[in-house]
């Protein structure tokens, strides 16, 4: 472990990252990433420091330049099915490898990634061996229904997981509800259907922070029993580095 004390959040007014910025805002200096200068008070109210960049339009030298000195990025950007599967790719795709490259390309030190995906983000051929009849349906549906989604952010783990450059970690959180958080989920290889709270995964992302010994791991998030810190610590210790790509 190690104590990061800059961070900066890709995708800094989404719903997790607002709440993940004012966990860490009291201890870290933390920047977070608009598009938008209306959001820019928002950013504010949560003690963040707001930064004008596109994911579409702004260049890779911007967030090489944003970047440096940087001890972590987050990457927790997404169309959020808005404009269809073209600003799905542009987005979720092309602006997560625009990061990936804007990180390689920091001079010295490159910070950490800490990428927020999905569940089920995988090669759609391979059938993770842990998953149950209800998974395998779910999972089913899931792809009918928002296949671009599902098809670009697997394209884009899929870029991320082959790059030595810089250390990563995937978290893949399943459904998502605005939900009290409760500091409990299931963590590790996990089965679909239970949905987890935007705090929750907030709460891990948090706490992924200074967990450098997550380097290489894709983790499952869903809702569970079993207190956050217990599940995050089992499951890095048992180092499963198996991508399911």
């Amino acid at each position: 472990m190690s104590s990061s004390e800059k961070v900066i959040i890709v995708g800094g007014h989404g719903n997790v990252s607002l709440r993940l910025a004012r966990k860490l805002a009291g201890t870290k200096s933390v920047t977070s990433i608009i598009r938008d200068p209306a959001q820019e008070q928002d950013i504010k109210d949560v003690s963040a420091t707001p930064l004008i960049l596109s994911l579409e339009d702004s260049p890779v030298e911007d967030f090489t330049k944003a970047f440096t000195g940087q001890d972590v990025v987050y990457f927790s950007a997404g169309a959020g099915g808005n404009g269809g599967e073209e600003r799905t790719k542009k987005v979720d795709y092309e602006g997560a490898v625009k990061v990936f490259d804007a990180i390689e390309a920091v001079d010295g030190t490159k910070p950490r990634l800490i990428l927020v995906s999905a569940v089920d983000i995988r090669n759609p051929d391979k059938i993770p061996e842990h998953y149950n009849d209800e998974d395998k349906a779910l999972s089913e549906r899931i792809r009918k229904v928002i296949p671009a989604y599902m098809h670009w952010k697997y394209e884009a783990d899929k870029n991320l997981v082959v790059r030595t450059a810089f250390k990563w970690t995937i978290l893949r959180p399943g459904g998502l509800t605005n939900d009290a958080g409760k500091d409990v989920a299931s963590i590790g290889r996990t089965h679909l259907g239970k949905p987890i709270s935007r705090d929750d995964v907030a709460t891990v992302l948090a706490f992924l922070l200074d967990r450098e010994d997550a380097a290489g791991l894709a983790i499952d998030l869903v809702g569970g029993e079993t207190p956050i810190t217990e599940g995050l610590d089992t499951f890095i210790k048992k180092g499963v580095t198996d991508w399911l790509g």
